[in-house]
């Protein structure tokens, strides 16, 4: 399986790294977590372990290194580098691509797939260099909590919106308004063209951090994306949530869920549900 970091996947015809680790499968997903706090793009899981995709010639490697010799040090781990001259990776990518189901709520696909039969909603996704296909844990659990959150008529709040997936699933929903924003303008990009696509028109999204929507209120709020800014943006996502208002949050692994719950609660957050999916977690907070 492939994952994509943040909001990148391979670019077109750029040269990369792959550090192949040896490790115990189980620990997969908290390797890639881990890693994802270096400048690594794409993480692939195999039988042995993971592979961990830099971009080549941008200055990364003594970074990336002393992260990988750490987590040498605290896990039983072995990696070796392999340089990939650059392909056509989207071509690559397509072949990998498969359609994710949600139950009968919801299926994803790309626009080269054919339609997905016996699901209430489908999206048509092409995420090209951005974050959020449902096939990652985090994306598809958010998918998920879709058919429970309340979204009829609500104004809500898309922070860190990669493809724009959980805008427009909640556009087709009922929502009344979503603005979007994320901080690379690939996804930002992404997520006008999918809202296109998708035939939806009431997502507005925006090139930028949590700042760039300062000053305004919304019904509910997701953010997938990761402890680290979750933790680092709780403040700011209490005061742009009404009051009676509700926050999604995932990208947390299963051992964070106490730091981030007491996080949120300090702020004002009240847990109401939480799910799980592999070693990671969905956090529905009124």
């Amino acid at each position: 399986m492939i994952y994509f970091r943040g909001q990148f996947i391979f670019r077109h015809s750029m040269n990369y790294n792959a550090y192949t680790l040896t490790n115990d499968p189980e620990l997969n997903e908290i390797m890639i977590a881990l890693l994802a706090e270096a400048p690594f793009d794409t993480f692939e899981e195999h039988e042995t372990g993971i592979t961990a995709y830099l971009q080549a010639d941008k200055g990364y490697e003594p970074e990336a290194e002393a992260l990988l010799a750490e987590l040498a040090e605290q896990f039983e781990m072995q990696w070796v580098k392999t340089f990939i001259k650059g392909e056509n990776w989207n071509e690559i990518w397509e072949t990998n691509f498969h359609p994710v189901v949600v139950r009968d709520f919801c299926a994803v696909r790309a626009d080269f797939h054919a339609p997905i039969e016996g699901v209430q909603h489908e999206l048509v996704i092409n995420p090209k260099m951005a974050f959020g296909t449902g096939h990652h844990e985090t994306t598809w659990m958010c998918l998920s909590a879709l058919e429970t959150l309340p979204l009829q008529d609500l104004e809500l709040f898309d922070y860190g919106c990669g493809t724009g997936i959980l805008a427009i699933m909640a556009s087709k929903l009922g929502a009344k308004h979503i603005e979007a924003v994320d901080i690379e303008s690939e996804s930002y990009l992404n997520t006008i063209e999918n809202s296109k696509i998708n035939g939806v028109e009431n997502v507005t999204a925006g090139l930028g951090d949590i700042t760039a929507i300062e000053g305004t209120s919304f019904d509910g709020v997701f953010a997938n994306i990761n402890r680290h800014i979750i933790l680092e943006s709780l403040p700011r996502l209490r005061a742009l949530t009404k009051p009676g208002g509700w926050l999604l949050v995932s990208g947390i692994l299963l051992q964070d869920e106490e730091i981030v719950t007491n996080a949120a609660k300090e702020v004002g957050f009240t847990p109401k549900e939480v799910w799980n999916r592999g070693n990671w977690l969905c956090i529905w907070f009124e």
